[in-house]
C-alpha cells in the first residue's frame, strides 16, 4: 500500500501488554518481537507490562492505560484463544466503546493463508475506548509478526494511504 511522502511521520505512544500465566518477562518472545517492531517503525513504547490471565486484572490494566493521555494505542499479546483462561477479548469488550470488527476478520483471513483452518481458534480483536486504540493479538510470535507486519505497521502510520487509524486519533 502506498506511503504518501508528502505527509510527515507522526510517532504514536504505544503500551504493550502481555497476558500469560506461564511466561515471565524474560521469556516473552512475542512481546519482545512487538517491542522491536514498534521501535523500528519510529513509534514510542511508553509502557510494557506482563500480567496474569485474570479478567478483573486485565480490565483494570486496560482502564488504567486507556485513562493515560500518554498512550494512543494498546497492543496486547496472549489470551485470545478459546480455552477457559483466554479472557483478553472478553476484557476488551468490557472496556471498549466501539469494536473494530474488520481487524479480527482481516487478521484471520491473512492467518488462514499461513496456518489454514487453525486460525478459527483466534478471537483477536480491535477496539476503541475513549481515544485509545486497542488491538488484542494471539500469544504466538508468528501471529504477532503477521498482525504487525501485515496490518498494524500500515494502519498506525499516518502516511499510509488512502486511510489509516493514526489519522483518526485526533477525531476520537
Amino acid at each position: 500500500m502506498p506511503i504518501d511522502s508528502k505527509i510527515s511521520f507522526f510517532p504514536l505512544n504505544i503500551g504493550l501488554l502481555t497476558l500469560s500465566d506461564s511466561r515471565t518477562q524474560a521469556e516473552d518472545l512475542s512481546g519482545d518481537l512487538l517491542a522491536g517492531r514498534i521501535a523500528a517503525s519510529g513509534h514510542h513504547l511508553v509502557k510494557r507490562d506482563l500480567i496474569q490471565e485474570n479478567f478483573a486484572e486485565i480490565c483494570e490494566k486496560l482502564r488504567e492505560w486507556i485513562a493515560d493521555d500518554g498512550i494512543d494505542v494498546i497492543i496486547s499479546t496472549g489470551g485470545t484463544g478459546i480455552t477457559a483462561r483466554d479472557l483478553t477479548p472478553d476484557a476488551v469488550l468490557a472496556v471498549m466503546d466501539k469494536e473494530i470488527k474488520g481487524f479480527g476478520e482481516l487478521f484471520r483471513m491473512l492467518s488462514y493463508q499461513k496456518i489454514g483452518t487453525s486460525t478459527i481458534q483466534s478471537r483477536c480483536i480491535g477496539a476503541v475506548a475513549q481515544r485509545t486504540l486497542i488491538f488484542a493479538l494471539p500469544g504466538s510470535k508468528n501471529a504477532c509478526k503477521d498482525a504487525w507486519d501485515d496490518i498494524l505497521a500500515m494502519q498506525l502510520d499516518i502516511r499510509h494511504q488512502p486511510c489509516n487509524f493514526a489519522e483518526l486519533l485526533p477525531r476520537m
